[in-house]
């Protein structure tokens, strides 16, 4: 740890040697979005990061995985390439696959289904110009969720652009991007391919996307906005390893044991085709009232080839949003109301079938499961004399779920979740130029997914119960000038019922409440501004640091005979620090040089088995070239600097110790972007 800090602080130096400075924003001079609740950073309420495009440019082009471990409180793992999980604030307790307990938004529409499942992984990076985290619950406008809320943005300006990148273990990147204003309409259309044989057996990659928008402003105070998102994902899943099969050979695929065949010979992996389309109508009443409504429908041809089965997937999704909006300011006073419902219909048919090396073989389930969620809010935005900024919402959810076997036997069960009252309070207050603080106390209210419900070993479990609870944080932000931001947290957050993953023998899973969850933890951000030099040689640097540093422990938590209250709770680090320190040389060669470190974590909920602690580095080289009105931007990045051991994401509480997917070691990525 001695070693650790004294890197962290031979990076910071030079930033305290710096005298001046360029017109690089800080986040601290951002406006936040907030699902057209917009706000200055300085004066939000809300526990909310944003990850700006240079903070994207860090990212490979098949994840988002370095940007968003740049976020204090906000985590992402990836088991096997592109099986990713997103944590914030410990929340991939209950996500083996895909991202659940965090509500996301790309753009005007909802990319989570009506159960709280997110297919992340469908999107190309490349098509992200910008996202908002937010941390905790927020009930009110966005519902029920414990975890957060991701609000991911597409391009807002004119932009042309395409790329294409190649790298290690046979990786090929490719992708076009076209955003213009033509007339009354806004549109972008983004295309991309990408395909990698990856580090490990049995994970190669292959996603195909397209992703076409249209803002149609058609009256002054009045417009239209369409989207279809069509996306083509096939991927191999390795498997988890045990400690000393990841040491006998890092690059393994799960290997047969116990008369259970390995995932190569059974070729497991994941199939996804998903369409998205919607429409959102967003109008002006009068001066003071507004209207916007929101339509969208998705399906999804999912296929999954296991170790013990083969399983087809067919999902039609529908969801509504609606809102009417208030506005009107006084000489010192600002007001907005807001009043809507968000709703979800999800229905899945899926059909298990025997799997004979990755062929269908005899049926063994086939169920239906349909499920309906919604929630009611009123939120109100006060605002005195621009110090005094107060955020008050309430939510009304529901969720239900009905399930049907039709194969081999008959059976029905309707399950009805008691509706939850969710309030959710924000007041940040300015000391003065630069300088405020802030608290919020929120309950936030998580009902089990459709994966949850009727999980990977086909039984419907319908003693599941959604998990709860408050959260309270205090926080504190200060700019220094117009060069240093540094921004504090504190967080407690008491979950009840708390769902946490178990896997049989055969490597299924399944869930269960257990009890309780303390989690208390504080997080903090130091950045600069880009500084500019003047000098031909060094012409500019800049700094990010950030960190979070959690006390998470299982309250009241029995499971048979083993008592596991005041354990640490499972896959999360007490521990993790980022930090990114940008250099441009001869005024062209910008190099990106970001550090992770995350801490030991408990791989089991005993706490019987923790992994090791991690250093990871990376560096980007970037050199624009500029031809003409082309400017071409090559550059190189290289993964793992170090050449690492670690893993990037576990399978906690995996059946015979088989917790570890060891990421890739030192790799390569070259590309170049032609913007027009």
């Amino acid at each position: 740890m001695t070693r650790l800090l004294a890197f962290f602080f031979i990076l910071t130096v030079p930033f305290f040697f710096s005298q001046k400075k360029d017109t690089a924003v800080l986040i601290s001079e951002v406006k936040i979005d907030a699902y057209k609740k917009p706000a200055p950073f300085m004066a939000s309420t809300k526990s909310v990061t944003v990850i700006s495009e240079s903070l994207l440019d860090l990212n490979p082009p098949e994840r988002l995985m370095e940007a968003v471990n740049q976020i204090a409180g906000a985590r992402m793992e990836e088991r096997s390439p592109t099986s990713y999980r997103i944590s914030i604030r410990g929340s991939t307790l209950r996500s083996p696959f895909g991202v659940r307990n965090i509500k996301v938004y790309l753009d005007d529409f909802i990319l989570s289904d009506a159960s709280g499942n997110t297919y992340f992984n469908v999107i190309s990076p490349k098509l992200i110009n910008r996202m908002e985290v937010y941390k905790g619950p927020e009930s009110g406008d966005y519902g029920a969720v414990t975890g957060g809320t991701v609000l991911l943005q597409t391009r807002r300006s004119d932009h042309l652009s395409a790329g294409v990148a190649i790298g290690s273990y046979r990786t090929f990147d490719q992708h076009f991007d076209i955003a213009r204003q033509e007339g009354k309409h806004f549109f972008e259309l983004f295309q991309n391919y990408y395909q990698t044989d990856s580090y490990r057996e049995q994970s190669a990659v292959k996603r195909q996307q397209i992703y076409l928008k249209d803002h149609f402003k058609y009256a002054p105070r009045a417009s239209l906005n369409a989207i279809v998102l069509l996306s083509d994902l096939d991927y191999e899943t390795p498997g988890g390893l045990t400690l000393n099969q990841m040491e006998s050979d890092r690059k393994q695929a799960r290997p047969s044991a116990g008369g259970i065949p390995g995932a190569k010979e059974q070729h497991a992996g994941i199939r996804n085709k998903m369409i998205l389309a919607g429409i959102s109508h967003e109008t002006a009443i009068n001066s003071y009232f507004s209207h916007f409504l929101l339509v969208q429908g998705s399906y999804v041809d999912f296929k999954n080839p296991f170790i013990t089965n083969f399983e087809n997937r067919f999902e039609r999704n529908f969801a509504l949003r609606t809102h009417f909006n208030f506005e009107k300011s006084w000489d010192q006073i600002s007001l907005a109301w807001r009043l809507g419902f968000e709703g979800g219909h999800q229905n899945i048919l899926v059909k298990n079938y025997n799997n004979n090396k990755g062929i269908q073989g005899n049926p063994q389930n086939f169920d239906q499961l349909k499920n309906n969620s919604g929630f009611y809010f009123l939120s109100q935005k006060l605002n005195f004399n621009e110090k005094l900024f107060t955020d008050i919402s309430i939510s009304l959810n529901s969720n239900s779920y009905e399930w049907e076997r039709m194969y081999p036997v008959s059976e029905e069960v309707r399950i009805k979740f008691k509706k939850q009252w969710l309030p959710n309070i924000g007041v940040t207050y300015l000391l003065g130029k630069g300088f405020s603080v802030r608290g919020k106390i929120g309950k936030g209210n998580s009902a089990p997914t459709g994966e949850e419900i009727r999980s990977s070993n086909q039984e419907f479990n319908a003693d599941l119960v959604p998990e709860y609870g408050w959260n309270k944080e205090v926080g504190i932000r200060k700019q220094f000038g117009s060069a240093v931001f540094i921004e504090g947290s504190y967080f407690d957050f008491r979950m009840k019922d708390a769902i946490v993953r178990r896997q049989n023998e055969s490597g299924q899973e399944y869930f269960a409440n257990q009890g309780n969850i303390a989690q208390k933890g504080v997080e903090i951000l130091f950045e600069s501004k880009s500084f500019n030099l003047k000098n031909n040689i060094l012409s500019s640097f800049k700094f990010r640091f950030s960190g979070n540093f959690y006390d998470f422990k299982f309250k009241n938590y029995k499971q048979l005979d083993n008592d596991f209250s005041e354990n640490e709770v499972t896959g999360v680090p007490k521990t993790s620090i980022s930090s990114l320190f940008n250099v441009v040389f001869f005024k062209k060669l910008s190099i990106d040089y970001s550090h992770y470190y995350t801490s030991k974590i408990p791989l089991n909920d005993a706490n019987s088995v923790w992994s090791a602690s991690s250093l990871v580095g990376n560096i980007r080289l970037g050199f624009p070239i500029q031809i003409d009105r082309t400017q071409l931007n090559v550059h190189l990045q290289i993964q793992n600097l170090y050449n690492t051991d670690y893993v990037a994401g576990f399978d906690i509480n995996a059946f015979g110790n088989r917790f570890y997917n060891p990421a890739a070691k030192r790799n390569f990525m070259l590309g170049t972007n032609f913007e027009f």
